[in-house]
């Protein structure tokens, strides 16, 4: 995947732009990234925020091995399946962005 195409599936699916990043934010507090993507010249890290408020790196990989998976089109190569809540955290993040545009003026 190329550095677009990651930022167009991640728009996609729930992230925001927080602070230049690509970023998930708490269900109960939106204006708090929690989890970010941070898109560099050739590689993507995937950072979480530790309760001491510090961005620990949990993954990172260069553009060429970053390979969307078939069936649903989730980054392979960044560990964003395995983490632990982290699709649901997706999900709620999405389900919010919707949601918000469904409200009326």
């Amino acid at each position: 995947m190329t550095k677009d195409e990651l930022t167009a599936w991640a728009l996609a699916n729930g992230w925001q732009m927080m602070g230049g990043y690509l970023s998930l934010t708490k269900p109960k507090a939106p204006t708090v990234a929690i989890v970010r993507l941070v898109l560099k010249a050739t590689v993507a890290s995937l950072e979480i925020k530790t309760p001491a408020g510090r961005w620990e790196k949990v993954a990172g990989e260069s553009y060429t091995r970053i390979i969307p998976d078939p069936d649903n089109g989730m980054p392979g190569g960044l560990g964003l399946a395995t983490i632990t809540g982290l699709t649901a955290l997706m999900r709620d993040n999405k389900d919010r962005q919707i949601f918000a545009k469904m409200k009326g003026p």
